[in-house]
């Protein structure tokens, strides 16, 4: 049996004022071609479907198109809520999509009828896992699936337990229905303590208060992550990365999704397949205008973030110039050089955490202790 592995869509994300749902469309049709080419049995999805929790319509039609042709005529498409998604908005259609071979966990425990006519389909559920099996080979494989993790999210009351220890525990419910014998998969939306984060992911760390310890993962199979936008790894646990670049910070990454094939009771080694749709995201670096302007008709069909040194302000002309020379350009970033070189931090790329603490010890003159700012970054990711 052959499973993929993708995540972060952000169906509907923009990147400054440009509508990149076509992008989405084309890369998710790109997935989808890629499934028949490898005869994908299983297709997992682990969370931020879309960008907002009430994507625009258009956002949706490009989900629901892009499903259809996932699951196919005969493949499970498995799909976790993450933290920009509201799980009870994209789990309201279950009922319907789960006669088209998609399973989708939102936030509250979800169990799925067995049988059915498709060729790979549920022989066993529970709240937080399913047994699919491929008729057609007589394979099945585990999946324990938990979305975005956190206690609003999962119906819970506030304990003195630590973050590690629920998280330990939200894993094990979706354990409960696993004998062996079959391969394993947990499928989620977190945040593994040592990943690599992008510019585009919101303050996701908490500070280091929702950083999941690898201890608490299980140790055998695969976990299939979403949440960070680079493809890593981390021992067992697998982040696929966003289908497109979506910050600049990304810009020369190649973006990918995750083949991998049972074998008995286990898995053979991760592919990656790279992925080609969508405009690809550039940072140009350049000293003049006359610099830029030689530079930027280059760049075709690309997203591009220019940062200008200059030794005077920019003229409309000039602004105007840059702009016609590559519709692509988004991000303009003049630099000013004078004759001394003083060091001012940007908060352009501060996240949450860090412009609370400036801004604490504007008014205090001191850091914030740990639990203060650990609440206000709760409080942020309630509110976004």
């Amino acid at each position: 049996m052959i499973l993929l592995h993708t995540s972060d869509l952000h169906i509907g994300k923009r990147l400054a004022d440009r509508e990149r749902l076509p992008e989405q469309a084309d890369v998710l049709d790109e997935i989808a071609l890629l499934c028949e080419r490898e005869h994908v049995s299983v297709v997992l999805i682990a969370g931020d479907v879309f960008d907002t929790y009430l994507p625009s319509a258009e956002a949706e039609e490009v989900f629901y198109r892009s499903l259809i042709k996932l699951a196919g005529k005969d493949r499970a498409v498995v799909i976790v809520s993450g933290n920009h998604d509201d799980g009870v908005r994209l789990a309201a259609a279950d009922g319907l999509a789960a006669e088209q071979g998609i399973y989708i966990f939102g936030n509250a425990p979800r169990r799925f009828a067995v049988g059915g006519s498709r060729a790979v389909r549920p022989v066993e559920s529970g709240e937080n896992f399913l047994v699919l099996e491929d008729v057609r080979t007589g394979e099945r494989v585990y999946l324990n699936a938990l979305p975005y993790p956190n206690e609003a999210r999962l119906r819970e009351d506030k304990t003195d337990e630590s973050y590690s220890e629920k998280m330990a525990r939200w894993i094990a419910r979706g354990e409960e229905g696993y004998r062996g014998g079959i391969p394993h998969i947990l499928l989620s939306h977190l945040f593994v303590a040592g990943g690599r984060t992008s510019e585009g992911e919101r303050n996701i760390d908490l500070g280091g208060a929702r950083a999941v310890p690898v201890s608490v993962l299980p140790r055998d199979g695969y976990i299939a992550l979403g949440h960070l936008h680079r493809r890593q790894t981390i021992g067992n646990a697998h982040y696929s990365g966003s289908i497109l670049q979506y910050s600049f910070d990304e810009a020369g990454t190649e973006k990918c999704v995750l083949l991998l094939e049972t074998k008995g009771d286990s898995f053979g080694p991760v592919r990656e397949i790279p992925l080609h749709a969508g405009k690809k995201l550039v940072r140009l670096e350049c000293t003049g205008v006359s610099e830029a302007l030689a530079l930027l008709p280059k760049y075709e069909n690309c997203f591009i973030e220019l940062t200008l040194h200059l030794t005077a302000p920019l003229t409309a002309q000039e602004t105007n110039a840059l702009n016609q020379a590559n519709e692509g350009l988004v991000s303009l970033n003049p630099r000013i050089l004078s004759g001394e070189t003083v060091s001012v931090p940007s908060r352009a790329n501060m996240d949450g955490g860090e412009l609370f603490t400036q801004y604490y010890r504007s008014v205090y003159g001191e850091d914030p202790d740990g639990a203060l700012k650990t609440a206000f970054l709760e409080l942020l990711e309630e509110g976004t």
